[in-house]
């Protein structure tokens, strides 16, 4: 290809000034923040009242843990395919179909009466998980003609991560103050109302753009993939069911890690791959790829059961901080905050710490650090705010960043499947330890409604070490990067 026919050097040419594609930028970062405030809300309404959840369902608190592994998973499958068709047909399209079905899950969960209905409303509703990756793609073709493409994509980033976390607080708070006064399927519905909104927001707020990259969809690849993550949670519920000895759950794990394999060099063989795996193993991805599957456990798995230790009272189970919904949401708000001021502050110490990755590799640290002091630290109010504000300035600056590095490190028409995939192995790390930490938090190892219903303390110091491990491991992850990799580059450099 030469010079001339390159689709990057076109646009260039036929660009905007400068100021005038900044002042669009401006328009279209405003209008994703809108949509960012809902997946906020999506993320921090359910969180206070996940044992009123339980209650009114009937169900155990370990059994909450499965909602949360039944969406990630759910999730995790669409992120291949909702990228693929967002770099194929263009994103906004992509994210309006994805916040149609997000649409349709939440309110299914407004009227959704048993354990296997809500399981269902609550899986479909997962297709938000898309939102940000696509929202980052459509920053990043924004810029491409700005000559400071990565730079404006993270300070993009930061905004919108930065917003969605301030959501967050207002979904937290607002359930937390509610759920005492208003019936729960009222309560269920609130949030489907403002995804509602949000789609008409896009629709008429986001321009659409053509999508970059041509072909079609690897539906072998897709299925072999969806076949793998099943046999897998099969594994797990097994090993839920009969316990850690399991051969059954043992033989299904061992089946999974086979049907990946499969997947895995189908893939590499695929001249159009849903997941571009030649992509996320090269040296510059899998390490950004690899820390966001190891982040997923922290940031997703170990959500449900910090709300549920916060509210267990220690007088009756010797353990616990025997809050309410209302300071959950409290204590839920000024760890959001923290994570807000990670996002926000992201650029800036980007500059102090001298470059991206010794940024991600710190912001690592604090994850682990946050979630290690849980250990020795977990009987007092101000220990849980300490330790969750360490998290979350970590945490934050991940959420932010990850995406974003994973743009600057891909070629124009693979941002879409690059910063989907970093939401995808984040998605698919939050899964496993979810369910994983749905086995520790069995008293019994069985689902029996006879069984006994509160969960051992050792399960939750098993939850706060995984959780902390997985985050160091991120940061070694990091050093492995190239010095390179996160650095601001001319836009074919990803393609040499």
């Amino acid at each position: 290809m030469t010079g001339s026919d390159r689709p990057d050097q076109r646009e260039a040419m036929q660009a905007p000034p400068t100021h005038t594609a900044a002042k669009g930028l401006a328009t279209i970062v405003g209008f994703l923040v809108l949509v960012e405030v809902a997946s906020g809300v999506l993320q921090g309404y359910y969180t206070p009242i996940y044992p009123q959840i339980a209650e009114h369902l009937a169900i155990s608190e370990g059994d909450i843990n499965w909602f949360e592994a039944a969406q990630l998973i759910v999730s995790a499958l669409c992120i291949p395919l909702l990228a693929r068709l967002g770099d194929l047909v263009g994103h906004k399209r992509v994210l309006l179909i994805s916040t149609a079905v997000t649409a349709l899950g939440s309110w299914w969960l407004a009227f959704a009466p048993t354990f296997t209905t809500f399981l269902v409303g609550w899986a479909i509703q997962g297709a938000y998980v898309v939102w940000l990756p696509l929202e980052i793609a459509i920053i990043h073709r924004r810029t491409r003609s700005s000559g400071r493409q990565e730079l404006l994509t993270r300070r993009g980033a930061a905004v919108l991560v930065g917003s969605l976390e301030l959501a967050v607080i207002i979904g937290a708070v607002s359930s937390g103050l509610l759920v005492e006064t208003m019936d729960m399927n009222l309560l269920l519905a609130l949030p489907a109302v403002v995804v509602t909104a949000v789609f008409f927001v896009i629709l008429f707020g986001i321009e659409q753009v053509p999508g970059d990259d041509t072909g079609g969809v690897d539906w072998t690849g897709l299925a072999l993939v969806t076949a793998a993550l099943g046999v897998l949670m099969g594994g797990l519920v097994w090993l839920r069911l009969d316990g850690a000895g399991s051969l059954l759950g043992w033989s299904t794990i061992a089946v999974s890690v086979a049907v990946f394999t499969a997947f895995w060099r189908f893939e590499l063989a695929h001249p159009e791959p849903i997941v571009d795996v030649r992509l996320l193993s090269s040296p510059a991805q899998w390490p950004v790829q690899l820390t966001a599957f190891l982040f997923g456990i922290p940031v997703l798995g170990g959500q449900i059961p910090l709300s549920t230790y916060a509210q267990a009272d220690p007088a009756e189970r010797g353990y616990g901080l025997g809050a309410d919904p209302a300071f959950i949401s409290t204590l839920i708000g000024l760890y959001v905050v923290t994570l807000a001021i990670g996002a926000f502050t992201l650029p800036l110490t980007t500059r102090l710490l001298g470059g991206v990755r010794r940024a991600l590799v710190v912001a690592c640290c604090l994850v682990g650090l946050g979630y290690l002091l849980w250990l020795p630290f977990n009987s007092e109010t101000w220990q849980a705010l300490v330790n969750m504000g360490i998290a979350g300035l970590g945490s934050g600056a991940l959420v932010a960043a990850l995406p974003a590095a994973a743009a600057a490190a891909a070629p124009p028409e693979r941002t879409g499947i690059a910063t989907g995939m970093t939401n995808g192995t984040k998605t698919v790390g939050g899964a496993i330890a979810s369910a994983i930490f749905a086995i520790a938090l069995t008293a019994t190892g069985s689902l029996d409604a006879t069984s006994e219903q509160v969960a051992p303390f050792n399960g939750y110091l098993t939850v706060w070490a995984v959780c902390s491990g997985a985050a160091f491991l991120a940061a070694l992850a990091l050093l492995a990067a190239p010095r390179h990799a996160f650095s601001d580059r001319p836009t074919t450099s990803a393609m040499h």
